[in-house]
């Protein structure tokens, strides 16, 4: 996976001449993984909704300062690994170790806005979404706490 995204930031972000750093490449598999979580949980119930996608796409711009070429590649990428994933270990895990509490609960907030993008709030994707805050370790009141915020500001801009 490494390598993978190594590939995607030399050719998209950094300029030819400068070299990664292993703190670097850190940060770009928290990349990758928060995308890869995006991913899994747009999938959750089974339809990929144009919303859905958007959102997700919004959401690595704006948490990654990425434009929107770049944050098709990421998603992109971001599929392919999830595809070949066979579990929310390895993406959870870095996020989990290299995350500290607020943005491990910015993750939550950012997968909540992929649930409620299409309006529908799934028992799939709900589930999805408390297995992942487990497995980064966000406490049960910071998980709900961030689904109310999204679904307050989702309800807010007319969106459920």
């Amino acid at each position: 996976m490494l390598k993978a995204i190594q590939r995607f930031f030399d050719s998209n972000i950094r300029p030819a001449s400068e070299a990664i750093t292993d703190r670097e490449a850190t940060g770009h598999a928290l990349r990758l993984a928060t995308a890869a979580l995006l991913i899994e949980v747009m999938r959750a119930d089974s339809t990929v909704t144009d919303a859905e996608r958007a959102t997700a796409l919004a959401a690595m711009r704006d948490k990654f300062g990425l434009g929107h070429a770049e944050a098709d590649e990421l998603v992109a990428l971001a599929e392919q690994e999830a595809r070949q994933a066979t579990s929310l270990f390895e993406f959870t895990h870095l996020i989990d170790k290299g995350f500290d509490r607020e943005h491990k609960i910015r993750v939550i907030e950012l997968l909540w806005r992929v649930v409620f993008a299409d309006r529908v709030l799934e028992q799939h994707e709900e589930a999805l979404v408390r297995r992942i805050s487990g497995l980064i370790h966000v406490p049960h009141k910071d998980f709900i706490d961030a689904k109310l915020r999204v679904r307050a500001a989702a309800l807010h801009k007319g969106g459920l």
